[in-house]
Formats: C-alpha cells, structure tokens, sequence
C-alpha cells in the first residue's frame, strides 16, 4: 500500500507541476499587474539609485511611500519627486538599516505615524569593491550587516501584521553575483546569496502556513549605472550591458505588481544557476570569458558614509 501511494503522489506531483508551470506561463502574459494604489510601501535606500527610482514608479501609482535611508537630503529630493509624480504620502525617515536596534526603533515610528507596510522592499545595499585579503574585517561585518541581516531585522518587524491580515509582499533585491561570485564582491556575493536563501526560506514557511496571501519576490540585477558602480564596466555591453537604472526601477515595480517569485533584470543571469552541472575547468574558463573576472577591474572604490551607502 505504501508503494502504491507513493506512486500516485509521484504521479499527481507531476500532472500537478506540468498544470502550474503551464499556469504560470499564461499568468505572465495574461493577468493585469495588481493594483498598488492607496497601500503603504516601505523601501530602504531610498535616496539614489534604483531605490529611488522604484519610489518614483510606486508615486506614479498611488501608493503611499514609506523612505528610509541614511542621506537625508538625499532621501527629501526623492520624496520631493515622488509628491510631484502622484504619491498619495510620503514619509522619510533616517535610519542606518544595518544597526538592529535603529531599524526596530524607525519601525515603531512607521507603524504609528503611518501604519502597517504591505510591500516591504529591502534594498539598501554597500559593496568594498577589494580583493577579499584586503577587505578590512569591520567592512566586511558592515557589508552583512546592511546587505543581509538588515533583512531579517525588517521583516521580523513587519511581517507579523501582514500574518495577521494574511496580505502583503515581502521584496529582497538580490544580485546575479548571489548565484555566481565576482572578483572583488567577496562580501557583497557572500552577502545577496544570503538574501536568496533567506526570503526563499521565508515564503516556503508562509506558504506552509497557509498565508498565501503574502507574496515575495527576489531579485536579480546586475551591474548598474550609479554612484556606487560608476567605475565599472563589462566586457560583453552587448550580452551583459551595465542597466540604466530607470529601466531597473520600472521593471522591478512591474515584476512585484505581477507576483514575480524570482525576477532576472537579464534573461541570462539565470543561467548562473547551471553552474552545478559544469566540471570546475570549464566553469572557470566561462566566468573569465564573461568579464567575471575584469568587470571591477577599474574600481577604485567609493565613499559608503553618505548616499552611496544605499545606492
């Protein structure tokens, strides 16, 4: 009897996956993107970069922001623009997302003078753009810190209330480097494979739960033009361009809007996933022909006190 039902829960696992993956692929051409108007969405690093521009997508939408990033000045021009594109509110707050206690502290302010988030995107992020001997151990402590536990920090202050009302969406801006290191990103690879683990962990937990109302997207960029990268370059423009950031922000709004599980900025960053599957010499002859091992060649490296540090 048990061999019997084990045959048949193989069986329907399989009918099963064949129906949602074929689903899914009608889902993504057909299904209109999820209405945002009027819910309150939180992003960290808000003030530059792709952080910004997902706001601005958001304003455009009617959603009500939540800003949180170290550069003041910074983070008020973006609010300035968001109120100009149609933000319903805004609200910024200082907050250093890799100090535990700061971030439960700006969460209280938000969840009173506000109220409770419904998409939460984690996407303040740092790099040392170094060689891994010469990363100094504070940086690197500070790379996690801001890049991975900032995370679970947030979440676990926000996500009790959208358990409870069984609504909401949990965001992780990750990085292709999270699926296949690059020289010199050591901490910041170590840090995004973190993140793909932890959300991919967090919605299997929901899901086990039962809260499918609570959706989680992670995602996948790769080099774009910002402060923070402004000294890189790829090998390949052609296949593996470095993104315009407007593009990044508008794609990621429009990935969350459609319930994007995983999104990839570019098709082929997905196919780092395959690395398993190669013998040790021809990966290693793929990632130097791919610019793994030159794209940071010209970095020299950038200020993290300020914006940068949330670009």
């Amino acid at each position: 009897m048990t061999t019997i039902r084990a045959v048949f829960e193989a069986l329907r696992c399989i009918v099963l996956f064949i129906y949602y993956y074929l689903e899914g692929l009608i889902m993504n051409f057909c299904c209109s993107p999820k209405n945002v108007a009027g819910e309150i969405v939180l992003i960290t690093g808000s003030a530059n970069g792709i952080g910004k521009q997902m706001a601005l997508n958001f304003a455009q939408l009617g959603a009500i922001l939540v800003l949180w990033d170290i550069d003041e000045e910074g983070n008020k021009e973006t609010a300035a623009l968001a109120e100009r594109k149609g933000a319903l509110a805004v609200y910024t707050y200082k907050c250093d997302c890799g100090k535990r206690e700061e971030v439960y502290a700006v969460a209280d302010q938000v969840k009173k003078e506000v109220g409770d988030v419904n998409i939460l995107i984690n996407n303040a992020s740092i790099w040392s753009g170094k060689d891994f001997l010469d990363i100094p151990d504070c940086k690197i402590e500070e790379t996690l810190d801001v890049n991975f536990k900032a995370h679970f920090w947030i979440c676990k202050a926000f996500l009790p209330s959208m358990i409870a009302c069984n609504h909401g969406h949990l965001v992780s801006i990750a990085s292709g480097a999270g699926l296949l290191g690059e020289k010199k990103l050591s901490d910041y690879a170590a840090s995004k494979a973190a993140v793909i683990g932890f959300l991919e962990s967090v919605a299997f937990e929901l899901q086990a739960a039962g809260k499918k109302g609570i959706k989680t997207t992670i995602v996948y960029p790769y080099y774009m033009h910002t402060r923070l990268s402004v000294d890189v370059k790829t090998i390949w423009p052609g296949l593996l361009p470095v993104l315009d950031v407007e593009y990044v922000g508008k794609t990621i709004v429009d990935g969350i809007r459609k319930d994007k599980f995983y999104l990839f900025l570019l098709p082929s960053i997905s196919l780092r996933a395959l690395k398993v599957l190669l013998p040790r010499k021809a990966l290693f002859l793929l990632a130097q022909y791919s610019g793994i091992y030159e794209n940071m060649a010209d970095y020299k490296g950038h200020s993290t006190k300020e914006g940068n540090k949330n670009d």
